[in-house]
């Protein structure tokens, strides 16, 4: 394998069942490159990284990759009794069996100054050292496991006894400590805090050699990748973007804008040659009579220009055949929510009001009050009450006490993490048309479901995309008072940028709880941070 080819796939396929994941599917990097793969959920990006890091086989095409490659597993494969100690000792064995086998090489240097094998494999190990840190992998151990937040972790504890997100911890926290030549990565910053990712940008930043990376997570995507491939679907290949997502997201913003005048001008092309056909072939119908029985004149001059127009007719039918056949599929119409505020009275400012709130343990607010214009972000961690909190300013949870005032006619919509309907049977389709006005836009259209899904029953929609069939109803219905629980989890980037896009241009209150930083860090309007149920 040469430097230049050092991890690649080479028109890969791979299917499950009946359904074809990846085909044709190719991919290169080489050592200091930084690769993020995107592309709608379900296109192949767990199963890519599968393939690279050799834990499936492809069913056509081949993957080379080194041999010191590193794979980020969803599960430890230890044991459940298996102690902390035993993931790090496993992490370092390899460095430790390293340094013992070089000290070896250099006592057989000493003997054998001359030996070209003995000074062939010192050499290839001494750069394999290097390019491992070798000399400084204990300490590495040490501020890899602070740095994931499990320096406090005790090391004989069983792996059965720490939660879902240490074992996830403690699985990225090996793979950094034993730093390979090749690390392939689905999802890393899950169950990592803002610190703890920061972390994790320094050090994949540092490494050497080649990252693969599948991530939701825009900013870890900008602050890491140094190239963005996208597989999406619509083409024939996988398409790669030099830099990071930045750079991605102004190529994507190009893109849609070439799609859309592709598609107006094909438009008005098929249009006029509608208008040629018709009007050429009327030409054709109504072709002069003969006049004075001339009959040899007819033919010589009212026949030629009978030929002449109905080849143009032939030419422009033929040119309409391929054009409709071959032209480029409508763009998905772009999100909006289109809220008229007709529900409030004249003059009315605050929209909903909240006053000596409490909840259980979960919340307790003093004073909150929504204006008609409301751009609010409600951040803090894991059960500190945001989502309990959007719940109380819908209406769908009864606090134990005080006050929430709506204004007459005001209407809340929420989007929920997770979304239940009242009826699996009916189709997404059926859901949204009795739902949705006559005038609002097709659920195919929007780009919410794909247009195999829209007809679907909901019992057989996933997480995801029962989730994005909720957000197409608030697109449809927008609400006056719009409440967003993670809006950004179960979407693809370019939904996520709609959306955000979506939500700059929105009439009427908009509140947001989400952990999203790259939406966190371009929010406009306020903040209001939760640590335990309180206002801070």
């Amino acid at each position: 394998m040469s430097d230049s080819v050092f991890l690649c796939a080479r028109d890969v396929a791979k299917s499950y069942a009946d359904r074809q994941v990846l085909d044709g599917t190719s991919l290169s990097a080489s050592p200091g490159q930084r690769i993020g793969l995107v592309g709608e959920n379900g296109v192949g990006k767990s199963t890519l990284l599968r393939l690279l890091a050799g834990v499936e086989e492809p069913d056509a095409g081949e993957v080379q990759r080194p041999a010191d490659c590193g794979f980020l597993w969803q599960e430890l494969p230890f044991a459940p009794d298996a102690a902390v100690q035993d993931v790090i000792d496993d992490s370092l064995a390899g460095l430790r069996a390293a340094r013992t086998r070089l000290v070896q090489l250099t006592g057989e240097l000493e003997r054998r100054p001359d030996d070209a094998d003995v000074l062939t494999a010192y050499g290839d190990l001494l750069e394999w050292a290097q390019d491992h840190d070798l000399w400084d992998a204990d300490r590495r151990a040490a501020l890899v496991l602070a740095g994931l937040g499990l320096a406090d972790t005790e090391r004989w504890r069983p792996l059965a006894t720490l939660s879902g997100g240490q074992r996830s911890r403690l699985g990225l926290a090996a793979l950094l400590i034993r730093q390979p030549q090749a690390m392939l990565l689905d999802e890393p910053t899950n169950h990592l805090d803002d610190e703890a990712v920061g972390f994790l940008e320094q050090r994949l930043r540092g490494l050497p050699g080649v990252v693969v990376v599948a991530s939701h997570d825009r900013l870890f995507l900008d602050e890491v990748c140094t190239d963005i491939v996208d597989l999406d679907p619509t083409r024939s290949t996988v398409t790669r973007y030099g830099g990071a997502y930045t750079g991605y997201l102004a190529a994507k913003r190009r893109e849609r804008i070439r799609w859309e005048e592709q598609y107006a001008a094909e438009q008005e092309e098929l249009e006029e040659l509608r208008e040629a056909v018709r009007t050429t072939a009327r030409a054709v119908n109504h072709a002069r009579t003969i006049k004075d029985n001339n009959k040899i004149g007819y033919d010589r001059h009212g026949g030629r220009v009978q030929r002449q127009i109905s080849r143009r007719v032939r030419n422009a039918q033929q040119r309409l055949d391929e054009l409709t056949r071959d032209q480029v599929r409508r763009p998905p119409a772009p999100l909006t929510f289109a809220a008229k505020l007709t529900g409030l009275p004249t003059g009315e400012r605050i929209a909903v009001s909240l006053s000596g709130v409490p909840v259980g343990g979960r919340l307790s607010i003093d004073r909150l009050d929504l204006s008609t214009s409301e751009r609010l972000m409600v951040t803090g961690p894991n059960g500190a009450g945001k989502s309990t909190l959007l719940q109380v300013i819908a209406g769908r949870l009864t606090p134990d006490g005080g006050e929430v005032r709506r204004a007459g006619g005001v209407k809340v919509g929420l989007l929920e993490q997770e979304v239940d309907f009242p009826d699996d049977e009916l189709t997404a389709r059926q859901v949204y048309d009795a739902a949705a006005g006559a005038d609002a836009v097709s659920l195919a259209r929007l780009g919410l479901l794909a247009p195999g899904d829209v007809d679907r029953p909901l019992g057989h929609l996933s997480v995801g995309q029962r989730r994005r069939l909720a957000l197409a109803l608030l697109v449809a219905t927008p609400p006056d008072v719009l409440l967003l629980d993670e809006p950004t989890n179960h979407l693809s980037l370019s939904l996520v940028e709609e959306l955000e896009d979506a939500l700059r241009t929105a009439a009427g209150a908009v509140v947001v709880a989400s952990h999203d930083r790259w939406l966190r860090r371009g929010w406009k309007g306020a903040e209001l941070s939760l640590v335990s149920g309180k206002i801070v």
